[in-house]
């Protein structure tokens, strides 16, 4: 899939998919409701256009080895677990799904337009070191997609 494809199943075809998510849906693993993985989402994009920076939680001798994982076209494993999330989801701050939704894609387009006027800039993601509009992008989609099965989305 070419990184202008990701850029398009993110703006376009992952906030829809989210639309036809029940908002009561159990996921097929993990303590995450269909609203809190959305937040989930907003903050991952939110990372990734430079509204949140966080810090490296990566050991740095393993950090080649998540980086080039992040690359590949390897899934996420279910259940991967994120060192910055707590045990317990995180409550919710939107009134409901469909607001969580129209804030991932105010999110998602200011991730683009961000990188349309910097082309070169990279931001720290906590488990995968620093990373460009590409690499972003294709942790973005590989992201999107774990939740989507995540969901019984997609398979």
């Amino acid at each position: 899939m070419t990184h202008q494809q990701k850029v398009d199943f993110l703006l376009l075809e992952f906030p829809e998919r989210l639309h036809e998510l029940d908002p009561n849906a159990a996921p097929q693993w993990g303590k995450m409701s269909v609203q809190q993985m959305i937040e989930h989402m907003v903050d991952a994009v939110s990372n990734a256009n430079g509204k949140i920076s966080l810090p490296l939680v990566t050991p740095t001798d393993k950090l080649q080895l998540f980086r080039d994982f992040m690359l590949s076209d390897k899934d996420f494993r279910p259940d991967t677990k994120n060192p910055l999330m707590p045990e317990t989801p995180a409550p919710v701050h939107f009134e409901d799904v469909q607001k969580a939704i129209g804030k991932l894609r105010i999110e998602l387009s200011d991730f683009v337009d961000f990188y349309k006027e910097n082309p070169e800039k990279k931001f720290m993601n906590p488990i995968f070191g620093e990373l460009n509009y590409e690499e972003w992008t294709h942790l973005l989609y590989k992201h999107a997609h774990h939740h989507l099965r995540q969901f019984a989305m997609i398979i």
